[in-house]
């Protein structure tokens, strides 16, 4: 289950939207995020559905692949769609004792679940086709008027990068001490929730110890290779716009005029 989680992780390839620049995917990625809470009807999140396929069909990443980070956050959209079936008020058509599911609500849960799990494969689209070092400059780039005011955008694009790239790692470091700790007889899934929950807690101190060590060697390995931060780092590659971020930005524009207007369809 936990090597299921495919945010943080990138998949290596050489299709159209892996080559556009960070900086388009990154713009992309928060309009994309923007509009499905402006979509308010089911033709608009089939719209949504429609242009996320056709990125997933254009990046040539797997289905199964980014459908399989779906596992991980599965209760979580569970619990968001029984929410919204049985505490939404209006027309009711059932109910036993304090519980009940209207016709307001079933709309409801439909439209919080496809919501959700259009939020989750979008965001993970962007990590899976977009190198970390890419990641980190197309943010830099996109915060740096911010250092007018103070803010040091080279060191939150770092941070941010940083925290994204090694959610697999601590993920696998994880599964690495459940693995040990099963091979002593510990045990994670008998039990009820609560008790599976309580099961987890030997995990974290080894854990915590871990990613301090990881973060210790990532410190080391950066000031082995005399890193003092932005000022006056080059880079071997330079990100730049092309013809093809300049064709994504125009599809980009066109898709979220039809989005506004598809909320008076």
């Amino acid at each position: 289950m936990i090597r299921d989680i495919t945010l943080g992780q990138y998949y290596p390839g050489d299709s159209v939207i892996h080559r556009l620049d960070a900086r388009t995917k990154i713009i992309g990625t928060v309009l994309f995020l923007v509009e499905l809470f402006i979509v308010n009807s089911f033709k608009g999140f089939a719209l949504s559905a429609a242009a996320l396929f056709l990125v997933i069909w254009l990046s040539r990443v797997p289905v199964k692949f980014i459908f399989r980070g779906l596992k991980v956050v599965f209760i979580l959209i569970i619990f968001t769609v029984v929410v919204n079936l049985f505490m939404t008020s209006g027309t009711i058509l059932w109910q036993w004792k304090f519980l009940h599911i209207t016709r307001e609500g079933i709309y409801r849960a439909g439209f919080m679940g496809i919501r959700l799990i259009l939020l989750i494969i979008g965001t993970s689209m962007m990590t899976l086709t977009t190198k970390p070092i890419e990641l980190t400059d197309g943010l830099e780039k996109l915060l740096k008027p911010l250092k007018l005011i103070g803010v040091p955008s080279h060191e939150i694009a770092l941070m941010m990068t940083i925290a994204l790239r090694f959610i697999p790692t601590l993920l696998e470091e994880t599964d690495k001490i459940m693995k040990a700790q099963q091979a002593r007889g510990a045990d994670f899934e008998s039990g009820n929730l609560v008790q599976r929950a309580k099961s987890l807690i030997p995990i974290l101190i080894p854990l915590f110890i871990s990613s301090f060590k990881i973060a210790q060697d990532l410190a080391l390995a950066m000031e082995a290779r005399c890193y003092h931060g932005g000022e006056g780092r080059t880079r071997m590659n330079e990100i730049r716009f092309d013809k093809g971020d300049a064709v994504a930005a125009l599809i980009l524009a066109a898709y979220l005029a039809l989005v506004i207007w598809s909320r008076h369809w």
